[in-house]
């Protein structure tokens, strides 16, 4: 496997004083599933900005595809090259779907990234069909977005994401605010995805989907800091590591005499109760 993501002691403070990362080192390579795990402010979707070249590194080194990424080379005319192959490599899917879609009609919003790429109309167009069948929002075709529900506004993204073939797809909490239904549907697909040979990175706070969308694990702790790089399973398992990075919490009640402990998770969150 080739190495996608390679960062080295990178931080990233806001406005040069509000920590979002710190000293972060983690290597993402070709096909794996990645979640981030943090709770809300911990960084993740910094991080997940940082790897999408939104943002860059405070201090550290951050490279893409075995080549260094930093603001004033990246964005400079003499990458045109780089930054495009880059753009058509990587795409991000927003927590909050109203950031990312813009367009008209759902059919312009697939296919906007297709055409700022350079491709042709008639494959744009038979791409783009063929991923709202996929989505199965083919019916929404001519619908302006912002009328879409939740759910429809999701898929909608997310097609945009892939309409220039990705290798890799970042998605930012992506089970937010979605009915179960349509939680099923985008688990199935993000797994689907990633049996296809697609590198996919989420970055969520639902302890409940990280087994069933990723391999590995990188828990981001309140202090901005990896505090865990594991597999998902040994992750989900280690109550210790949940309790310290604020994820789960204990309540402690009495019945009596006795006093009981129990485990409850965040919002969004369904571990078993611990007596």
């Amino acid at each position: 496997m080739s190495t996608i993501f390679e960062l080295q002691d990178v931080s990233y403070t806001y406005l040069a004083r509000f920590p979002a990362l710190v000293e972060i080192n983690l290597k993402i390579e070709q096909g794996e599933q990645v979640c981030l795990i943090g709770t809300n402010g911990s960084g993740k979707s910094t991080l997940l900005s940082l790897l999408d070249a939104l943002i860059y590194p405070t201090s550290g080194r951050f490279y893409a595809f075995g080549r260094l990424v930093e603001e004033e080379v990246f964005d400079s005319l003499l990458e045109d090259a780089f930054r495009e192959e880059f753009r058509r490599k990587v795409a991000f899917v927003f927590q909050n779907s109203d950031v990312q879609l813009f367009s008209s009609t759902v059919l312009e919003e697939i296919a906007f990234g297709p055409l700022q790429l350079g491709m042709r109309e008639e494959d744009v167009g038979r791409r783009a069909e063929e991923l709202m069948e996929m989505m199965g929002i083919a019916k929404l075709s001519a619908r302006a977005p912002h009328t879409l529900s939740g759910g429809e506004k999701k898929k909608v993204s997310i097609a945009s994401a892939l309409s220039t073939n990705p290798q890799v797809l970042l998605l930012d909490e992506p089970t937010a605010g979605l009915d179960p239904r349509t939680q099923l549907w985008l688990i199935e697909l993000i797994q689907e995805l990633g049996d296809a040979g697609k590198t996919i990175i989420v970055a969520t706070h639902d302890l409940e989907t990280v087994e069933h969308i990723s391999q590995r694990a990188i828990v981001v702790g309140e202090d901005h800091r990896i505090k865990a790089d594991r597999t998902s399973s040994e992750v989900i398992q280690d109550r210790d590591l949940l309790l310290s990075a604020n994820l789960i919490h204990e309540h402690a009640h009495r019945h009596g005499r006795q006093l009981h402990t129990h485990i409850h998770p965040h919002p969004g969150h369904h571990p078993e109760n611990n007596h």
